[in-house]
């Protein structure tokens, strides 16, 4: 999306669009070879009791100096920046979940500190997890607001954080795209949480609010709906498959990582709405579980993922929902026997 930005915008959105990624390629490098090194530590250590979750918020001031300087920490009141609070939430939210739902301690299931900083460099249009911490940016004002106002975002992000430590998918072809459908699907696991919402109630929109009224456009990509996200001059059209007969085969953003993972997010959306009822129960904890699974290998591709999740389906619930999740990899075209 920020190459069709840098190449069809204007110069100003040129400019914030070629900012962020310089910036998002060093950041990515950073994050891929810290997930891996501490899975490889990680794995296998038994955690403790859930602990209480422990947040603190930074201001960067819009230069890229991390952390910044400590603006919230946890239990203290509101601020007046929108931004830290939002911030501030999100991390809250994520905790909660995965806390209230798997039983897990935080990130790394060891009560790892939450921190964030919000303000980071100057028409920043993007979030990321860099391996320690979250880094929002106040987005552009032009095509993207403020990178804190949407929950999912948000989530996915730290999502990336368990993913690097139960499994440490590496970055590329198709386990990259695993890795950013697993951080897009407990994203809007979160959300929904957060929400009380059914299966057949949510949204299924992975960054809805982030677009400004410029933008022709409903989120940055769909798990219901892949390739429907948005279609727009500048932004160009959402290029997510929703099915292996669209793959993109491509040597740019690591292998497609962002596009192919509309084949993954797709199944898991059409295997929560098989099973019924709150996503997280039953679809969510076959993920979970597989994401936890020894046998998943840092290199695992679309199939060897969904096998483990139809078996996962029939050990921790049966035969309906094994039936469920094997029709989801069947209907985008991923073999799973």
């Amino acid at each position: 999306m920020l190459r069709r930005i840098a190449a069809r915008g204007t110069a100003p959105q040129r400019d914030a669009a070629l900012e962020t990624l310089a910036t998002d390629q060093t950041m990515r490098l950073v994050r891929a070879t810290h997930e891996l090194l501490e899975a490889r530590s990680q794995r296998g250590l038994l955690s403790g009791p859930t602990a209480a979750k422990q947040r603190t918020v930074y201001d960067a001031q819009n230069t890229e100096t991390l952390p910044g300087l400590s603006v919230r920490a946890e239990g203290a009141p509101p601020l007046a920046d929108a931004e830290a609070n939002e911030a501030y939430d999100g991390l809250g939210a994520t905790f909660d979940f995965f806390a209230g739902v798997y039983d897990r301690n935080s990130i790394d299931d060891e009560g790892l500190h939450l921190d964030a900083t919000v303000h980071y460099g100057r028409r920043y249009d993007n979030a990321f997890w860099n391996g320690q911490q979250m880094v929002f940016g106040d987005g552009d004002g032009d095509l993207f607001n403020r990178f804190t106002v949407s929950l999912d975002v948000i989530a996915h992000e730290l999502t990336h954080g368990v993913t690097g430590d139960e499994a440490g998918l590496v970055y590329l072809g198709q386990a990259g795209a695993l890795n950013e459908s697993i951080s897009d699907v407990f994203g809007s696991l979160v959300k929904q949480y957060a929400r009380g919402e059914p299966a057949d109630k949510a949204d299924w929109l992975i960054g809805a609010g982030l677009f400004t009224s410029r933008v022709n456009g409903v989120a940055l990509r769909s798990l219901k709906a892949p390739g429907t996200a948005y279609d727009d001059p500048v932004l160009g059209r959402d290029p997510q498959p929703a099915a292996m007969s669209g793959y993109v085969k491509t040597s740019t953003d690591n292998g497609g990582v962002h596009t192919n993972s509309g084949i993954p997010n797709h199944a898991f959306y059409l295997a929560a709405i098989a099973l019924g009822g709150h996503a997280w129960e039953k679809a969510g904890r076959v993920w979970y579980e597989t994401l936890r699974d020894k046998r998943l290998k840092p290199t695992a591709t679309f199939a060897q993922f969904a096998r483990y999740t139809v078996a996962n389906a029939a050990h921790f619930f049966g035969k309906v929902e094994r039936q469920a999740v094997a029709g989801a990899w069947s209907a985008v075209g991923v073999k799973t026997g």
